[in-house]
């Protein structure tokens, strides 16, 4: 057993090992440079009666100002107006200036992906590529209590995934005087809430049954032609959006040998991000189920999923291959590089014609099937098990789907048609020299 303070390392799948620092341990975060947002905000109707808040908001609107700009104007223009501005669904995201360390980056991001339809231009739909195989770190997603300046209550899961724990920030110690506070390394700590036993269940949890603890998720990704080293995020608090977006992960990945980073085919298709109008359901304050139409954030996989069947054929093949050229290359007759090419490409697996299982082509010489090559076998009289591992060690392991090395079994077993005892006894003979 490890000893208490020893830490480990760890690996994440398509990611790189987390070796242990003096700034911590952990899985690399990655970094952002910018925000796209899901929709838009505008005036309450208290708001709007105010023409001093109409006026700031359409001006920081037009300059492209991020809307807690324009809300923070407005509150120090009219300090007694609370929460001046509130979100608004729309079909399009938002894109502005502001959100970008890098103001150039809205506008490269609008004149690629933008279109217009008839109320400017705007972002419907843009292609996105994600950094890591790992969904978790490409859209990470908590519950959280959000006070003014920062979060006080959080989910997270124990390391073993089975627990979701209520996660706060620990209170900042003091000195023996008791007036001093402790100069803390790395940033506040964090620990277990109190209440419910440090515990996250929304059911009995104040905070979520009050709407003040939500849920909050981000899409981390890279936009195909927009030159930047950091990666955009997209928030997002729809469970419907979170949760179909994972079902298209773990497809892709289950397609791509669990692959959802970089071009997803060798077409270079990406992943898109656009909306979708849906009806919601929720429960109303009289506990009524309510549908509403909602634009919901729809994670698009554009593939031919018969494209990505055929990759990993001829990852196969290619995995066959190499064997077949070890293989012959380790023999103990020697060959020139010319002909162990030439004994590589002879053996090689080639891309065979399926036929429907209703049709049934004939036998014939450099045409058979496997199941037609092992009739023929079992018909001599010799055991299919002894039969292919005799063939396995005379023309290697891919001979069976490859027609070539189908042809020349079937022409060996022509000509010892007529003699099947005999075609037994030089099997059994080779396979006894070879052992």
């Amino acid at each position: 057993m490890a000893p208490p303070n020893a830490q480990r390392v760890l690996v994440e799948h398509g990611g790189s090992i987390a070796a242990p620092t003096i700034l911590g341990q952990g899985p690399a975060r990655i970094p952002t440079g910018g925000k796209i947002r899901a929709g838009i905000k505008v005036l309450t109707r208290k708001a709007a009666e105010q023409p001093k808040a109409r006026a700031i908001y359409d001006q920081g609107v037009a300059s492209g100002q991020s809307f807690e700009q324009i809300e923070l104007a407005i509150a120090e223009a009219l300090p007694n107006l609370k929460t001046p501005l509130v979100p608004r669904n729309v079909q399009w995201f938002t894109v502005r200036a502001q959100d970008f360390p890098n103001p150039e980056i809205a506008e490269q991001i609008l004149e690629a992906h933008g279109e217009d339809r008839g109320e400017g231009r705007r972002l419907y739909r843009f292609p996105v590529v994600f950094p890591t195989d790992h969904w978790q770190t490409v859209m990470p997603h908590e519950l959280a209590a959000w006070g003014t300046h920062e979060k006080h209550f959080w989910s997270q899961y124990s390391t073993d995934g089975r627990v979701r724990h209520c996660m706060t920030h620990a209170p900042v110690p003091v000195d023996d005087t008791g007036r001093r506070t402790i100069r803390l390394f790395g940033g506040r700590k964090t620990v277990l809430r109190d209440a419910n036993g440090g515990v996250c269940e929304p059911e009995s949890c104040p905070e979520y049954q009050q709407r003040q603890c939500n849920l909050s998720g981000r899409f981390l990704f890279f936009i195909p032609g927009v030159r930047s080293i950091s990666a955009f995020e997209l928030h997002t608090n729809s469970f419907y959006a979170m949760n179909a977006a994972i079902r298209k992960f773990e497809t892709v990945g289950f397609l791509r040998g669990g692959r959802i980073s970089g071009f997803l085919d060798r077409q270079r298709t990406t992943f898109y991000l656009t909306k979708t109008l849906m009806e919601v359901a929720h429960i109303d304050e009289h506990g009524r189920a309510v549908r509403v139409p909602q634009w919901i954030i729809d994670l698009e996989a554009p593939l031919d999923v018969t494209t990505l069947l055929r990759e990993n054929e001829d990852v196969e093949a290619t995995l066959v291959q190499a064997n077949l050229a070890s293989q012959i290359l380790e023999s103990d007759r020697r060959m020139s590089p010319a002909e162990a090419v030439t004994a590589v490409a002879l053996e090689a697996p080639s891309p065979a014609v399926v036929l429907p299982p209703s049709v049934e082509a004939p036998p014939r010489a450099g045409h058979p099937t496997l199941e037609q090559l092992m009739a023929g076998v079992q018909a001599g009289g010799i055991a299919p098990d002894l039969y292919q591992t005799y063939a396995d060690r005379r023309w290697g392991t891919g001979w069976k789907i490859n027609p070539h090395g189908r042809a020349r079994a079937w022409n060996e077993l022509e000509r010892y048609r007529n003699d099947p005892q005999g075609y037994l006894d030089k099997i059994e003979s080779e396979l006894q020299a070879a052992s």
